[in-house]
């Protein structure tokens, strides 16, 4: 008799799948940045609690303008790298390792909320703006009623505590944390400064051979000196030759690093030398002759579910501010209703 599967390991659980949302563009051309947390608006929607910590799956972006309406949208959202994964990880390790070391030493880990969660900004833009400014889910529209935005509740960024070596001794700095780019120079709307995982990722590791990888010896192409060479020499320099090439070709790393005799800093991409910045996952006009007024963007997946929409040179509004609608469109799954992961699997 065939055992039956555990309906635990198959079933679905009911969640809102589209997410809607209304942005106001205040700006005469000017770019302006506006930011989602997939893990907040799902907490929004289904009364669950979500944590940021996970690589959620959309299948599709949708933007609805209005009449006569130009301009340009880009999404972007972290990189979809294995060094943004270790970065996430590694910093929230190293976060949940200073609560643990506070709490256990002090006999206090019964102050842990429940809802304790690692957070953090996508960019710099994004910490400047603050959580506060967070795109929220809106609700159809009825006869008489405007869509209505979802009311929020705690959603707070992380911070570490980082010892002082100029202050008075005990004494400790707080800082917010942002996934790419430099450590911030100004404060964000918390009033604090930002440090950056990838930042701190990149100067935490070792780096490539600083001149030559392998090593190769210098006799390596004299057959005088290695006997084992001159064993096949047969009359001609092919063999020489081939060592030769092999000193300098393919012994330095594809990719930038510090102390290449080019480049005196570290060079990972998200971090502060290399690209910057978030990856551009699609872009496209809107135009005043987009049919229907919708303008569509391919799904793929978003580390730690953060959405950056950025909109330039909009133009030809009958109104100001302009609104754009904007449809997020996911995937159903197992992870409480979402195809998603944690990150600690990316």
């Amino acid at each position: 008799m065939a055992r039956r599967r555990s309906s635990r390991t198959t079933k679905i659980q009911p969640s809102v799948l589209t997410m809607n949302f209304q942005i106001e563009y205040t700006g005469d051309g000017d770019k302006e940045s506006a930011f989602i947390d997939l893990s907040q608006c799902a907490s929004l929607l289904n009364r669950r609690f979500y944590r940021q910590g996970l690589n959620w799956a959309v299948s599709g972006f949708k933007i609805l303008s209005e009449s006569g309406v130009s301009g340009q949208v880009g999404i972007s959202k972290l990189p979809n790298t294995w060094i943004m994964s270790n970065s996430w990880e590694k910093s929230f390790r190293a976060w949940s390792h200073m609560i643990d070391n506070a709490t256990d030493e002090q006999g206090l880990s019964s102050i842990k909320g429940k809802f304790l969660d690692f957070k953090i900004y996508a960019d710099d833009v994004h910490h400047g703006l603050g959580f506060a400014k967070n795109l929220l889910p809106v609700s159809a529209a009825s006869d008489n009623i405007s869509p209505q935005t979802a009311s929020r509740g705690q959603w707070q960024p992380s911070e570490i505590e980082i010892p002082s070596t100029t202050g008075s001794p005990g004494s400790s700095f707080a800082y917010e944390l942002i996934a790419v780019g430099p450590n911030t120079a100004v404060v964000g709307d918390s009033g604090l400064f930002a440090k950056s995982i990838i930042g701190g990722y990149e100067v935490s590791r070792a780096l490539p051979a600083a001149f030559t990888d392998p090593n190769v010896p210098a006799d390596a192409s004299d057959p005088t000196e290695n006997w084992i060479l001159g064993m096949f020499t047969d009359g001609s320099n092919q063999d020489t030759d081939v060592v030769q090439m092999l000193e300098t070709t393919g012994d330095r790393a594809p990719y930038p690093y510090e102390n290449d005799t080019t480049n005196f800093d570290t060079m990972y991409p998200g971090g502060e030398n290399q690209l910057p910045g978030l990856e551009l996952h699609d872009f496209e006009f809107v135009t005043s002759t987009t049919i229907g007024g919708t303008t569509r963007f391919k799904g793929g997946n978003f580390p730690c579910g953060l959405v950056s929409v950025n909109m330039f040179g909009f133009s030809g509004t009958e109104q100001s501010p302009t609104d754009l609608f904007l449809q997020v469109e996911l995937v159903p799954g197992t992870h409480r209703g979402y195809l998603c992961e944690p990150m600690t699997e990316m």
